[in-house]
């Protein structure tokens, strides 16, 4: 009963959030100007803030647990691979074979992952979530940009290049950059006698340390509820087989294939002993539905956009289930 109560505890605050976006998109107490500008305030501003201060948080790069981002890099790599291997196989249409693949492997990691994360692991678990985002968020969008440029047969001149300056502008990376630039320089700044910095934004910056904290402590309410409000419940019927395929892949094949190696790993390679804390982000790097973003990186590089759209709704909805089974599973196992 413990158990069963822990996995609903941390996935209801998500549903309800999510079920109040939609709802007040419903009755029009929000509009799609809203939701766009508060999508628009999530992504720039809140999401940024709460990466640079996750990342300020960590003591030092001494403190940095390496064996867990080489897990989440292998587990991306893995599921890339793996979206190659299946789109070869049964998706013909070039325009839509790059999407699937970066469906499969792209997580909802910042929107989802995080709110999932603290709500399995508290804060701690955050901290080491946002330790393994320094990489991992970097590399899917590199990988996405591969995945949608690989295929499809419409190349403009300079495609790549400009997708690559987008990718350096884009806010989460830069959040995360300068939260690591902020860590590097700390490592120089001398201790007192109690073992205390000189200088930090805590202590003498303090009027832009709280905001900076304050804006990070936005992102998940209001990331959820505009998530929950874009919600549009249809199919297109043309598309039913490769929605199917991208679905099943993002929220039953990766979990089951990826949190499983993390526990066989973990049981017998000394390498990744990991602690308790970093399953909730492997769970929320895991296990949670596609990325929104991935849709209009699909739309700009000339891909599916239907079908990109259609596999956010779908994984999305999908996803509540396979994420309530992994927290189940893994606090049945005492890995929570």
């Amino acid at each position: 009963m413990d158990t069963l109560l822990f996995a609903i505890n941390s996935v209801m605050p998500i549903i309800l959030l999510m079920a109040l976006g939609y709802f007040l998109k419903k009755i029009n107490f929000v509009n799609d100007n809203f939701l766009k500008i508060a999508n628009k305030y999530v992504y720039k501003i809140a999401l940024p803030a709460l990466l640079f201060y996750n990342i300020y948080k960590i003591e030092s790069f001494n403190n940095i647990l390496w064996n867990q981002i080489v897990f989440a890099v292998i587990g991306i790599l893995i599921l890339f691979i793996i979206g190659i291997i299946v789109v070869r196989l049964f998706v013909p249409d070039s325009r839509q074979k790059g999407v699937i693949v970066q469906v499969v492997f792209r997580a909802n990691f910042a929107i989802i992952g995080i709110p999932l994360a603290q709500a399995i692991g508290g804060e701690i678990a955050v901290v080491h979530l946002s330790m393994i985002s320094a990489v991992a968020i970097p590399l899917m969008n590199i990988l996405s940009v591969i995945a949608l440029t690989m295929y499809t047969e419409e190349k403009q001149p300079g495609q790549l290049k400009k997708t690559l300056i987008k990718i350096a502008k884009n806010p989460l990376i830069i959040g995360i950059v300068l939260g690591l630039v902020v860590l590097f320089v700390r490592n120089f700044i001398p201790k007192n006698d109690e073992g205390m910095y000189l200088f930090s934004l805590q202590e003498h910056l303090r009027f832009i340390y709280l905001p900076i904290q304050w804006l990070g402590e936005t992102t998940s309410p209001i990331a959820l509820i505009v998530l929950g409000g874009g919600f549009q419940f249809y199919v297109i019927k043309h598309l039913s087989k490769q929605i199917f395929i991208g679905t099943f892949l993002r929220v039953a094949l990766a979990p089951v294939l990826i949190l499983s190696l993390a526990v066989l790993l973990d049981k017998y390679v000394d390498y990744f002993s990991f602690n308790y804390l970093v399953y909730p982000v492997y769970i929320s790097l895991f296990a949670t539905p596609t990325a929104i973003t991935g849709a209009v990186m699909a739309k700009e590089m000339k891909n599916d956009y239907d079908l990109a759209n259609q596999c956010v709704v779908w994984t999305t909805l999908i996803s509540i289930l396979t994420i309530f089974i992994s927290v189940f599973v893994f606090k049945m196992m005492n890995l929570l």
